[in-house]
């Protein structure tokens, strides 16, 4: 087989891919030719084009007074703060004056007057406690209160408080009663009065010494 017999065979059993390769340059350079003579012949066919200006209106301009307004003053500075001074250095020497207690005070005060009189146990009066007088039959109160209570008020649902004086003598009996403050309704400051010499008392207390006193508690009466 000749040179030229083989080289004919080789050339048509090449790919199509490489004859395509081979002529993309001519085909390249062909549009890119075309391309700019369509657009230079469509520029030189059509006129010039420009954006329209719209009609623009300008505001009106108002002018406004603005009222005038008084700048009030700067403040003050602050002063700076004052610096520690250091005092002087107290010397050990010091001394507090000797106290001396007298052994006695009672000697030292003078005597109390001759002419003060005792207050009458009959007027209720204040007599000095360290520990008050307190109930101890409470529930004996509870069960006279509903026995003395007036049937015409405790029907008509009227009820009531009297204050009444209790004179609680050394051992806590009672041994005088009298209405301190009326309740405004006559059978209920009675029925007051006949309970009150019923109640039992711790006895007040001075300087752990039982004394008689006056107290005032209120009597209620209360309707259910």
């Amino acid at each position: 087989m000749t040179y030229q017999t083989r080289a004919r065979q080789a050339e048509l059993s090449r790919p199509a891919n490489e004859d395509f390769k081979r002529s993309f340059s001519s085909w390249f350079w062909g549009s890119v030719i075309a391309a700019t003579v369509v657009h230079f012949v469509a520029f030189a066919a059509w006129p010039e084009m420009s954006v329209a200006v719209a009609d623009t209106v300008e505001p009106e301009t108002r002018i406004v007074s603005m009222p005038k307004v008084e700048v009030p003053e700067p403040p003050a500075p602050i002063d700076r703060p004052a610096f520690p001074v250091i005092s002087e250095k107290i010397g050990t020497d010091v001394t507090i004056p000797e106290v001396i207690f007298e052994d006695d005070l009672q000697e030292i005060l003078p005597p109390p007057p001759d002419n003060v009189e005792e207050p009458s146990p009959e007027t209720p009066h204040w007599v000095p406690v360290d520990v008050h007088p307190y109930i101890k039959n409470r529930d004996e109160i509870t069960r006279a209160l509903t026995r003395e209570y007036p049937p015409l008020l405790r029907e008509a649902g009227i009820g009531g408080t009297t204050r009444v004086w209790f004179y609680v003598d050394e051992t806590g009996k009672v041994t005088r009663t009298q209405v301190h403050t009326p309740s405004g309704h006559t059978p209920l400051d009675e029925a007051a009065l006949r309970i009150a010499p019923l109640y039992e008392f711790a006895p007040a207390l001075n300087r752990d010494k039982p004394v008689a006193v006056w107290v005032a508690l209120n009597v209620t009466f209360r309707p259910r």
